[in-house]
């Protein structure tokens, strides 16, 4: 009995096409997300190192372990679906990537300005450079122990220097 059910159960979604099945056999229909795009949230970003990312004056980008820095408020803006800006409200510069994995703050908008965002399963966010790669492998937004900025070319998605929470402005 419980047989047939599942072989009438299977025939149902196979004659209804291969999106419904979930097989391999036909092209699945591309997702949209409309809704996702242009969100902006005001969060502050503390690293599993215990720092809290911090864009100052002078648009140098580093840690700082004080969690009411006017510096450490930044704008998360996302551009696409998966990819964000992230920009310190008060300074006013956008966190950007080189080629060589070093971050900094810039003044305009440019193509070092985006991040894929990633939640991790363990709850926390990585952020990689969009544009650039080294040797192959993404390069990740991360502060070592000291609250410095880690060349993207030393990072890796697991690293818990690269893992981010965004904490609630409040």
């Amino acid at each position: 009995m419980r047989s047939r059910l599942w072989l009438g159960l299977a025939w149902l979604l196979l004659a209804r096409g291969p999106s419904v099945a979930g097989t391999a056999s036909g092209p699945r229909r591309p997702r949209s997300y409309p809704h996702l795009e242009g969100d902006v949230r005001w969060r502050r970003l503390f690293s599993s190192t215990h720092f809290f990312l911090r864009v100052d004056p002078g648009g140098r980008v580093q840690g700082t372990r004080w969690r009411h820095s006017p510096d450490s408020i930044v704008e998360i803006r996302s551009v696409r679906v998966g990819v964000v800006v992230i920009k310190a409200v008060y300074a006013g510069f956008y966190v950007a990537m080189n080629r060589r994995g070093r971050l900094y703050g810039s003044r305009v908008y440019t193509g070092d300005c985006r991040f894929q965002e990633r939640i991790e399963e363990n709850g926390y966010n990585t952020y990689a450079a969009l544009r650039w790669r080294h040797r192959g492998r993404r390069m990740f937004l991360a502060l070592d122990g000291r609250g410095t900025p880690r060349r993207g070319s030393r990072t890796r998605r697991h690293h818990l220097s690269t893992h981010f929470l965004p904490v609630l402005v409040s």
